[in-house]
């Protein structure tokens, strides 16, 4: 190999060894402190270069946060939906497919929490997550709301409830539950919105029922 191509080589690499710790840098400040609280000389300091290097690689903050987000994706990759698809009962699709997200949730639990609070402090953080988790679990979405077959202001109801067992705050609330019952519960409120009673009918049906015994009397 000729030199000047050699050192070219070696110059290649060194840069490609400064990014890849300046990010892992950053996606650990952003799992302990959160992006909103991680400052560019805190994330020079741990990967051992100076600010300047940290601003060459990553001229601007949605540069930094989009490779954070690709590195994070590699290392805690979301559960794939085909898995899912390839169940044929409806209601053991449900299932497995919010025990995958609750155990996905339950990994990356530190980092979600913190991201999800950041994202309204910082725009750039909130279009990066809209791109990628966002548009994943809208696929999610999608999967669980037609296991239903739910139509019309049923619909309505299953793709709220849907929306529901999905967020990550409700399934920090079921957490302790352990994520299959979690899921269970979670996949219960899907199906009581796809074919329970309207809201309001055990009222009607007890006013109904005072109506007739007062005639009796």
């Amino acid at each position: 190999m000729a030199p000047r191509k050699y050192e070219q080589r070696k110059r290649a690499e060194q840069a490609a060894e400064t990014r890849r710790r300046i990010v892992a840098a950053t996606v650990e400040l952003h799992r302990t402190v959160g992006p909103a609280a991680t400052q560019v000389s805190e994330i020079a300091a741990r990967a051992g270069v100076q600010r300047v290097t940290v601003y060459s690689h990553f001229p601007d903050e949605a540069a930094l946060l989009v490779a954070c987000s690709a590195h994070w994706r590699a290392l805690h990759p979301a559960p794939e939906p085909a898995a899912w698809l390839a169940v044929a009962d409806p209601a053991e699709r449900r299932r497995a497919a919010l025990r995958d997200i609750y155990g996905w949730y339950r990994q990356t639990e530190a980092m979600t929490a913190n991201v999800l609070r950041d994202a309204e402090l910082k725009p750039a953080l909130g279009r990066v997550l809209a791109g990628g988790r966002g548009r994943y679990l809208e696929t999610v979405h999608r999967i669980l709301a037609e296991t239903t077959g739910a139509r019309g202001a049923r619909r309505k109801r299953v793709d709220a409830a849907v929306t529901a067992a999905l967020d990550f705050h409700f399934w920090r609330a079921l957490a302790p539950l352990g994520d299959d019952d979690a899921a269970d519960l979670a996949a219960g409120l899907i199906e009581l919105a796809a074919t329970g009673a309207p809201y309001g009918a055990p009222k009607r049906a007890r006013a109904g029922g005072a109506r007739r015994g007062r005639g009796a009397d």
